[in-house]
């Protein structure tokens, strides 16, 4: 009877935090939340993100056909069963796991990197508690190390399943995890080292032959028995097919499992992630479960249970339809894209590129000059106006006083946004140059007493802490009132 935009449906508030007491028509339903989404930022502009923001339509139909089917219901569909199978032997051979003609690899789907390691970070965790037992040692103990460039999902492993993160710190310059400095941290109750393939802050590859080597030797005058996993989620599909000589995989005889990203650069939508072990050796049989009322047995290694399977298809797709051919087609076609980007930034003379171009294909740049004030965060704002996502961060600690911005080149992003890119940052810094000079927000030494430098307080500083005296006075006075004599 009346225009969806007529209809009170639309013109009356619904609730935010409960569930309204009255249904409301489909058509109003899915006004009402596609204008809310319309203020969602565009994903494909969205260059924070590493997860894949575009696949091919006759892809996008298979997920929604199978959007239905529950991967857990596995002799319900078994053919499902089957390409995730296919998928994990694939990325297996990919990864260069030694196996025989007939032999099976050992992996599992996830739903992303996170789960992967804390399932690898189990294993690792139950080997070393195996081993320990039979030798009549504590084991209550276990330490991982780590760089502390890591994804934050290490830290949650650490934390959930009572693992002391041992970090090995960052300087300037060298924004990943020192293999020598990592097998000094190295103990008794060490159950691995983390090594990571593609770092989150600018995309470079740790170096896991040196730190295979150097563990090896370490192993071998200590008589322990400490193995590597490699975080492969950003550069497991990357390496293979840029740089297919570099050793970083299952060629080293530490590397005992490996995690990737099936949504990152696996070039499947956000959902799914794979963890493949060396052998069967490596999975510790006691971590696996079996189930049957589902309607057979049904061995189970994962976090979730329930979950759907359009991912795990998307992902067999992607690797019969790209092959080994198309993957190293798509990452050159970024890597270019990446030198491209990293070469208009450079020629505006303003930045310093802290990414490596033998890495996952990002840029990562800071300002040269902040004398003027301004900032990475004042570009990563005003990129907005843009249509722009560019995030701006400070490295983790030991380096903290560095801010970066990256710009993740994903498939979807193509040489004419590059270009543009460039364009728009350009623009936002010609902007910044014409807006006054902030007041410097560092600190100014004012002299010496007792031999200790002194440092005069700049006026923000001043002003920022006359608030917050302010602010507390107040609400003090305000408990003082509240107070029962």
């Amino acid at each position: 009877m009346h225009s969806t935009f007529a209809s009170r449906y639309v013109r009356e508030s619904l609730p935010r935090y409960k569930m309204p007491e009255k249904s409301i028509p489909k058509e109003a339903a899915f006004q009402i939340i596609n204008d809310e989404l319309m203020l969602d930022g565009k994903p494909r502009l969205n260059l924070a993100s590493f997860v894949t923001t575009w696949m091919e339509p006759e892809c996008d139909k298979l997920i929604m056909d199978s959007i239905n089917k529950n991967y857990v219901d596995m002799d319900e569909y078994p053919v499902t069963t089957e390409l995730q199978n296919r998928c994990v032997n694939m990325i297996a051979h990919l990864f260069n796991a030694p196996l025989g003609e007939s032999e099976v690899a050992v992996g599992v789907g996830t739903v992303g990197s996170s789960e992967a390691i804390m399932l690898a970070g189990l294993a690792f965790k139950r080997k070393w508690q195996n081993r320990r037992k039979a030798e009549g040692k504590p084991y209550d103990k276990p330490n991982i190390v780590t760089g502390a460039n890591v994804q934050v999902c290490w830290e949650k492993f650490a934390r959930y399943f009572e693992v002391e993160l041992k970090e090995v710190k960052l300087s300037e310059n060298y924004y990943v995890m020192d293999p020598a400095k990592a097998v000094e941290m190295v103990d008794e109750n060490t159950i691995c080292v983390a090594a990571i393939l593609g770092s989150t802050l600018n995309g470079e590859f740790e170096d896991v032959k040196l730190l295979n080597d150097l563990l090896l030797e370490k192993n071998k005058i200590t008589g322990w028995d400490t193995s590597i996993h490699v975080d492969a989620a950003s550069g497991g599909f990357i390496a293979p097919f840029l740089w297919p000589e570099l050793e970083w995989d299952f060629r080293l005889p530490l590397v005992k499992s490996i995690n990737v990203s099936g949504h990152k650069y696996g070039l499947v939508y956000a959902g799914v992630g794979w963890v493949i072990w060396r052998s069967k050796e490596d999975l510790p049989e006691e971590l696996i479960f079996h189930i049957n009322y589902l309607g057979t047995d049904q061995p189970t290694f994962t976090l979730n249970f329930s979950k759907g399977s359009s991912q795990i298809i998307a992902q067999y797709y992607q690797l019969i339809r790209l092959g080994y051919e198309g993957y190293r087609n798509v990452m050159d076609n970024c890597h270019e894209n990446a030198m491209v980007l990293k070469e208009g930034l450079e020629k505006t003379g303003r930045f310093k590129i802290v990414s490596k171009d033998n890495g996952v294909p990002l840029v990562a740049f800071s300002l040269k000059d902040k004398s003027r004030g301004h900032d990475e965060f004042e570009i990563a704002e005003t990129l907005r106006r843009f249509g722009w996502i560019v995030p701006a961060y400070t490295m983790p600690a030991d380096a903290k006083h560095i801010t970066v911005l990256r710009v993740v080149i994903r498939e979807d992003f193509s040489r004419t946004l590059a270009e543009r890119l460039v364009l728009d940052i350009t623009k936002v810094l010609h902007e910044l140059d014409a807006l006054p000079a902030k007041p410097s927000s560092k600190k100014s030494v004012n002299g010496e007493e007792n031999g200790k430098i002194m440092v005069k307080k700049t006026a923000m500083e001043t002003q920022r802490e006359i608030t917050a005296y302010w602010k507390n006075f107040v609400m003090a006075k305000k408990s003082d009132k509240n107070k029962i004599c």
